[in-house]
């Protein structure tokens, strides 16, 4: 089995204002780690390059989303490029909130992700059903489609550089949580996609992570399972029990 580190993101969203932003980079810089998890944080675009100088390394600076295009007349965006030269290296793309919210298409998500890739990002790829579509029996279905989407637009060396994040939409700031055996399930079908439709090489290495209402209670149980590698968490990033997700890796 090849071994994988354990990675977790905390997405901000938009929230938090500077000083908040900095009391948190601050806890993470505090914080005692032993080095076994990979740590991204995404702060609001306004406060990227900030919290980026001011973030202890290893711990690094993530985008929230950025575009398909090098640069243009694409006012409000940010391009992957632009990422690249300001030497943030991770960005989120495909969050479910971007995808409801703002109309982000697989195929979209999918041009996203060949353009940050090939700008020399490393993208946190989320994918994830409704609860419709779960309680419908069509989670498997849909989550190959949105994998599928961003494989036909990437080659198989590019996965080295792509986490993926499931994320059930149903479980995203409701407070409810897809249970260990529903993570596992959904996280083991993934992998058992990549084998299939890329290599087993590949489905061996790509970490897979879970996000959806994570905390500081559930995380340890969560982290047990044998194919989730980590987490992409939201609100509890902004808190303290933040560490305690970070330090939640399997042993």
């Amino acid at each position: 089995m090849v071994a994988r580190k354990f990675f977790v993101g905390g997405n901000f969203k938009m929230n938090g204002s500077l000083k908040e932003v900095e009391t948190i980079v601050q806890r993470i810089n505090d914080a005692k780690f032993d080095g076994s998890a990979e740590l991204v944080v995404a702060p609001p675009a306004l406060y990227l390059l900030k919290i980026q100088g001011e973030l202890n390394p290893p711990a690094q600076v993530s985008a929230q989303n950025s575009y398909t295009e090098k640069s243009g007349a694409f006012t409000g965006e940010i391009s992957p490029n632009q990422l690249k030269d300001a030497n943030v290296h991770w960005v989120i793309l495909g969050h479910s909130e971007r995808r409801s919210l703002f109309g982000d298409t697989d195929k979209l998500v999918a041009d996203k992700t060949k353009a940050a890739v090939g700008a020399g990002l490393s993208v946190i790829a989320c994918i994830g059903e409704s609860l419709e579509e779960r309680e419908s029996g069509k989670t498997q279905a849909v989550v190959e489609r949105q994998l599928e989407a961003i494989a036909n637009e990437i080659s198989e060396s590019d996965w080295k550089n792509i986490v993926i994040a499931y994320e059930p939409v149903w479980a995203i700031g409701t407070g409810k949580v897809a249970t260990k055996e529903q993570a596992q399930e959904t996280h083991e079908q993934i992998r058992q996609w990549l084998a299939k439709k890329v290599s087993q090489s590949t489905a061996d290495e790509t970490r897979i992570i879970y996000g959806g209402s994570v905390n500081g209670k559930n995380c340890t149980d969560l982290s047990n399972a044998p194919d989730i590698d980590g987490f992409l968490v939201g609100g509890a990033s902004l808190k303290p029990e933040f560490i305690d997700i970070v330090n939640s890796q399997k042993a």
